[in-house]
């Protein structure tokens, strides 16, 4: 008899011991064990004990108790209500890929519910493609499986429309898709009116009606926003919902549409939907204000927002948030613009102060919060690799004991067994270290890639997308970062019929440019509020950046005017600053003779000087950064000022607008794919 045959007599009797271990009162044991966990699991997830319930997740897998895709949804879902985004993606990628589908029922929903949740959280964290690419997975193994009938499924096709939609896709392709996914679950809940079926529909309703939201899309806003309100109103009637609930939904819903009849023009049906939500008790929420806040800043009503804004740290503290990137980004920001815009100046100042002294602390509590989970990933590994061989262990030397007859059988298979597994052990371990190299550096490069990508966001947030809207004056300008975030600035405050406004350039790029560059736009629109000369707030920002304070040797060139907008005098100061260009005269368009002044935050106690123009009425005036002109092609040729002049003299002028895009598209084509060195921002205004 050979090795091979007597391994198989061992296998066989292995199998044979396994199979007399079974029995019906073990059976019944487990079904018990299953169903108290079940119980327990779902006691800690109706009490919102997400703590609790990662506990459980974890221990009753360890027992046995629940399955390994069912430990991986509520593991993930835990850590998702906790806020620690990559671990709940950590969990759910893992039960996603351990997912068989031969398994039963359960695991083919659990499987639906997690591919449907993940989607929904990479959206959250603006990563479309993955999102994209996670819900088309999803939606073709469960066509493939036949199981394309349910609510999950369905959710994962509006994820796919919205991310459609996200894509720049023509806009029917994206309605199309979102038009399938509504009519199916108006087909479930007409087959089965239950709680589940509409409030799964209302999640899938409301996700579109922020989609359309982000996107400024009205008119759609409108459709689904009344579709949202509809759905609500016929579940209210069933008797099967919580007051509660259909209240907030309702609320919900009357915000979205006043946002999309603002956004049409339709002040007056806006001012009355939004009416219908202060009825709702949703609006006298924490959660309900902030919502209501989001609109009002849409309309402008500026005091309104910045009342409703005062319910951020009641908001904060109900749900546990932080001062994270995101939620300086989402709340902390709006609320200063808010109260910035409704004249609450100490309120503006104090919020403004609260994100600086937290900007610092916030990002490196990022990079703190990053690693911990990174660790606690590899650790829940290590530990359940660990437990997966502390099983087959005892399982192993469980059966062997049952196996005297075969001992010598046996003997032989563990000689054959053990040198198998060192050889598996070692192929493993050098495949396990070139993963984890692996895995560490695209960690590192998605983590730093969703830091400044939420950097730019925040940084793009504090100078202003929106112009005046004055009769005789056209302003429009832009900025455009050479890294993720950039050193470049511009704004403007208009107070009653003079308008200030900047450009400014801060030495190096990247973060620390950036957070130069927020402390220079701070005080500029402080300065300013207080109706000083452009000199006066030259100098004072002189005063606050220059000296021991700035350790960094950081400075910034500044070009900063005041336009009396019924005369079109002009009175500016430059500090440092490329000359703007200002239209009309004999050559239709001159650079403007400066006094050169150093750049702010070189030298302490600089006193800046006033220069002045008569009138710029019927004069466009273009101010830009060295982006511009020092724009390099891959020859390093600079775009420079004179075919800057020549292009400008001969742009017919219709917008500022216009200007700034046909500088823009000029500036790439000179580039002709070379990558850009440095930030540009330029801005154009005419007074008529």
């Amino acid at each position: 008899m050979g090795i091979k045959q007597i391994a198989v007599i061992s296998m066989v009797g292995m199998l044979l011991t396994i199979i007399g271990c079974g029995g019906n009162g073990t059976g019944v044991k487990n079904q018990q064990a299953k169903t108290e966990a079940d119980s327990l699991i779902r006691d800690a997830y109706l009490n919102n004990q997400y703590g609790r319930l990662e506990m459980l997740a974890d221990s009753l897998r360890n027992a046995g108790d629940i399955s390994d895709m069912k430990s991986s949804y509520w593991l993930g879902y835990a850590n998702d209500k906790l806020m620690r985004k990559r671990l709940a993606e950590f969990f759910w990628n893992m039960g996603i890929a351990a997912f068989n589908p031969e398994e039963d029922q359960e695991d083919t929903e659990l499987y639906a519910e997690m591919a449907s949740r993940l989607a929904g959280l990479k959206c959250t964290l603006g990563a479309y493609e993955e999102a994209l690419k996670v819900a088309r997975a999803a939606v073709t193994q469960l066509q493939q499986m036949g199981c394309d009938t349910t609510s999950n499924y369905t959710n994962l096709i509006i994820y796919i429309g919205y991310c459609q939609s996200r894509f720049g896709l023509n806009r029917s392709t994206a309605a199309e898709t979102l038009e399938e996914a509504y009519q199916q679950h108006l087909g479930f809940i007409r087959k089965q009116a239950s709680s589940d079926a509409y409030r799964l529909a209302i999640i899938g309703l409301t996700n579109i009606c922020y989609n359309y939201s982000d996107l400024c899309d009205f008119d759609n806003l409108l459709f689904w926003a009344n579709r949202y309100d509809s759905l609500v109103t016929c579940y209210d009637k069933t008797g099967l919902a919580a007051a509660n609930y259909t209240d907030k939904q309702h609320g919900r819903s009357c915000v979205f549409r006043a946002k999309a009849l603002e956004g049409l023009g339709k002040k007056g049906e806006a001012d009355k939907a939004f009416a219908e939500f202060e009825k709702t008790h949703y609006s006298q929420t924490a959660d309900g204000a902030i919502l209501a806040a989001d609109y009002q800043m849409f309309a402008k009503k500026w005091k309104d927002a910045a009342e409703s804004w005062s319910y951020l740290d009641e908001f904060r503290k109900e749900f546990s948030a932080d001062y994270s990137l995101e939620n300086i980004q989402l709340t902390f920001l709006k609320k200063y613009e808010s109260n910035l815009m409704a004249g609450r100046k100490d309120s503006a100042m104090a919020t403004a102060m609260d994100i600086l002294a937290h900007l610092d602390s916030t990002i490196n509590a990022s990079n703190r919060t990053d690693a911990i989970e990174q660790e606690t990933v590899r650790k829940k590994e290590a530990e359940m690799t660990a437990e997966k061989e502390r099983l087959e262990e005892q399982q192993w030397w469980t059966r062997l004991a049952g196996m005297a007859v075969l001992i010598i059988a046996l003997i032989i298979y563990i000689f054959i067994h053990n040198r198998m597994s060192a050889r598996l052990k070692k192929a493993h371990e050098a495949l396990k270290v070139a993963y984890d190299q692996l895995e560490e550096t695209t960690a590192v490069k998605e983590r730093m890639e969703s830091e400044l990508r939420i950097a730019r966001n925040i940084q793009m947030s504090m100078v202003p997308s929106v112009f005046p809207n004055v009769k005789g004056l056209d302003m429009y300008a832009s900025m455009t970062p050479a890294k993720e975030v950039g050193g470049d600035l511009y704004n403007y405050l208009l107070l009653d019929n003079k308008l200030y406004f900047c450009v400014g350039d801060v030495s190096g790029k990247g973060v620390p440019a950036s957070l130069f560059m927020a402390q220079a736009t701070r005080l500029f629109l402080t300065l300013a509020k207080q109706g000083m000369s452009p000199a006066e707030i030259c100098t004072r920002m002189n005063d606050a950046l220059s000296g021991d304070d700035n350790e960094t040797s950081m400075f910034v060139t500044f070009w900063l005017g005041l336009v009396d907008l019924t005369t079109g005098h002009l009175t500016f100061c430059n500090a440092g600053h490329n000359p703007p260009v200002i239209g009309g005269g004999e050559e239709h368009g001159t650079l403007l003779d400066m006094i050169p002044n150093p750049p702010i935050g070189i030298m302490p106690g600089m006193e800046y000087i006033n220069e002045e123009v008569e009138t710029i009425k019927g004069r466009p005036l273009f101010i830009y950064t060295d982006g511009l002109n020092e724009a390099e092609n891959k020859e390093n040729e600079q775009f420079g000022d004179d075919r800057l002049l020549e292009i400008l003299r001969h742009l017919r002028f219709s917008s500022a607008q216009q200007i700034i895009e046909s500088l823009g598209v000029e500036v790439e084509a000179h580039r002709n794919g070379a990558e850009p060195n440095d930030d540009l921002t330029m801005m154009c205004l005419n007074i008529t």
